[in-house]
């Protein structure tokens, strides 16, 4: 799937960066386009590999470049304020090589989930063709209050002004010990790796990975479709190594070959059923109940004689059962020398969500919480400047 990809905010920008990179590792030209968005001109800075032309920074008459602070209602205006100097950029997306929009951002700042809704709802004016999906990534609980109180905000903005928003939670996949930056890091190559599976099905670039069953951008789609909420599990298990031979047989698809050259056994399909199954029922990238998600696509990957269909039938039927939907997709992507069978399960329009829940009940209490200080704080400075000012001679 050709994307153009669109990083708003701290976060947004790294992620975006780190697609790029996992692009050049895998060589699987999922990214057609990136752009990183942002009122802080440090982190724009601080990007590697997106192409400095296509960092943006807004707001600067009113933050000076030093971002807004973690106030996503300053981002929203300040987004809203400066549409016409992103379209500038976002015009020189080549929009017939692309099959959808991506805007990252993390939901709990300032800039991207302020900004993020700000711009799906402009790209989905500008363009009809595109679907325009939001990548939002939802802070762990103990980041505080206001990002929580941010999040729950910019979570009913985004799923409203995108045509679907996929969902990786913080608070699920950070280990304890770790440093900030280097869970931080170690999330944005989580998020990158099931991901890029994900949109990077279909989009083979060497002759001999040809799939069995195509996952191509169609598919995708068409399980994104009807908007709603996304989630996605992974699983994977290491397998020894083939390596592409350099005779004449090299240049023949492996699926094509005898089946000594490709394990048709009852191992290869157990395994891919039980990856499926690990990747379903394990850590989501937004834990939920599966059971209502109303489409469903699985991609299996690895190298091309570890892959068969009828592991991957199992596995659609299985999921078919576990979610009650009929609209299961699924196929395979080959991957020449992996040392690794994956499935990926993108699980859309989920509904019965704990954490949603708990992320907005506890920005209720912030809320309140916030909103009793303040008060708290009007009455002592009213105070203080009553008692001072008995105390003072009159000026006048």
């Amino acid at each position: 799937m050709k994307l153009a990809l669109i990083g708003f905010g701290q976060a947004g920008g790294k992620i975006v960066d780190k697609f790029l990179w996992y692009d050049q590792q895998t060589k699987s030209n999922i990214v057609r386009s990136a752009i990183v968005i942002n009122t802080a001109k440090a982190d724009l800075m601080g990007l590697s590999l997106v192409d400095p032309s296509q960092r943006i920074l807004i707001g600067q008459e009113r933050v000076k470049g030093h971002g807004v602070g973690a106030d996503n209602e300053l981002g929203a205006q300040i987004a809203e304020e400066g549409l016409d100097v992103m379209q500038n950029i976002i015009d020189k997306i080549p929009t017939h090589e692309i099959d959808a929009f991506l805007i990252v951002a993390a939901l709990g700042g300032g800039t991207g989930s302020g900004g993020g809704p700000v711009l799906a709802r402009h790209l989905k004016k500008l363009y009809t063709q595109e679907p325009v999906y939001g990548l939002g990534i939802i802070p762990s609980v103990d980041e505080g209050g206001i990002y929580t109180l941010n999040a729950a905000r910019s979570f009913q903005a985004f799923v409203n002004e995108t045509d679907n928003l996929l969902v990786f939670d913080n608070n699920a996949w950070r280990v304890g010990g770790e440093s900030v930056e280097g869970g931080y890091e170690a999330i944005n190559e989580e998020i990158v790796r099931r991901f890029g599976v994900l949109f990077g099905a279909g989009e083979i670039q060497d002759e001999n990975q040809i799939a069995e069953s195509v996952v191509d951008s169609s598919e995708i789609i068409n399980t994104l479709a009807g908007g709603g909420v996304t989630t996605v599990g992974y699983a994977a298990e290491s397998v020894p190594v083939v390596k592409r031979r350099s005779n004449i047989l090299s240049r023949i698809p492996l699926i094509r070959r005898s089946k000594g050259f490709k394990d048709e056994s009852s191992d290869t399909t157990n395994r891919i059923t039980s990856l499926i199954r690990k990747a379903a029922l394990g850590r989501l990238t937004l834990p939920c109940e599966i059971m209502g998600a109303e489409r469903a696509l699985i991609v299996v990957s690895g190298p091309p004689n570890y892959l068969n269909r009828k592991g991957i039938e199992k596995g659609r039927k299985w999921i078919e059962e576990q979610t009650g939907s009929m609209e299961v997709r699924g196929g395979d992507y080959p991957i020449q020398n992996e040392d690794k069978v994956g499935a990926a399960v993108m699980l859309s329009g989920v509904t019965n969500i704990p954490r949603i829940k708990e992320l907005q009940r506890v920005a209720i209490e912030a809320k309140a919480n916030m909103e009793e200080i303040s008060a708290q704080s009007e009455a002592k400075l009213k105070e203080l400047m009553e008692d001072g000012t008995d105390e003072l001679d009159p000026l006048f």
